[in-house]
């Protein structure tokens, strides 16, 4: 996957196309990503410590809106000072799977850090990704995730619209009862 898959759905939608890359060089996909058409661009904290102000910068200047992720293994506060900065990151993603590949199983400590981002910044964006279904999304909607990334349980599903609607209620749900 890559610009030229963002370019090619790009012609046929509208919808929020979103870049999460695990990759040593973001700052070298910023361009190639912003003029295929992606809507937002997701970076990891853990390859990005010593230049997420210029990743930020580049993100918003392809008019893309910037995020962090952070690992299981990384702590939530390594994203404080880019959610505090003056130039802002528009979004946390808490990986809830040790990035790599799809199906692995849904680690529900991580919705601690999902909880003190959410009460630390309640207007935040926060996504949460790996593992998510049926049998997890209340879990991750009650914790504060108000953004999901859902794969193999939509992908694998015999009715992968009624998954998706489950999955979208459930957020809607948790967010109306905060």
């Amino acid at each position: 996957m890559g610009a030229p898959i963002i370019e090619s759905l790009r012609k046929h939608t509208e919808a929020y196309l979103d870049c999460h890359l695990m990759v040593t060089n973001p700052l070298d996909y910023v361009e190639p990503l912003g003029k295929a058409g992606a809507s937002g661009f997701t970076f990891h904290i853990e390859t990005s410590k010593d230049n997420w102000k210029e990743l930020i910068r580049s993100i918003k200047s392809q008019g893309m809106k910037p995020g962090v992720a952070i690992k299981p293994g990384t702590l939530v506060e390594e994203v404080f000072p880019l959610v505090e900065s003056e130039n802002p990151v528009e979004m946390v993603l808490v990986m809830t799977v040790e990035p790599g590949f799809g199906g692995q199983k849904f680690m529900p400590e991580m919705m601690e850090k999902v909880q003190i981002l959410r009460k630390k910044y309640p207007l935040l964006d926060i996504e949460v990704d790996g593992g998510l279904g049926p049998s997890t999304i209340d879990t991750a909607a009650s914790a504060g995730a108000n953004c999901i990334v859902a794969g193999s349980s939509v992908f694998g599903a015999p009715e992968p619209a009624q998954v998706i609607s489950l999955l979208r209620n459930s957020l809607e749900k948790a967010q109306q009862t905060k």
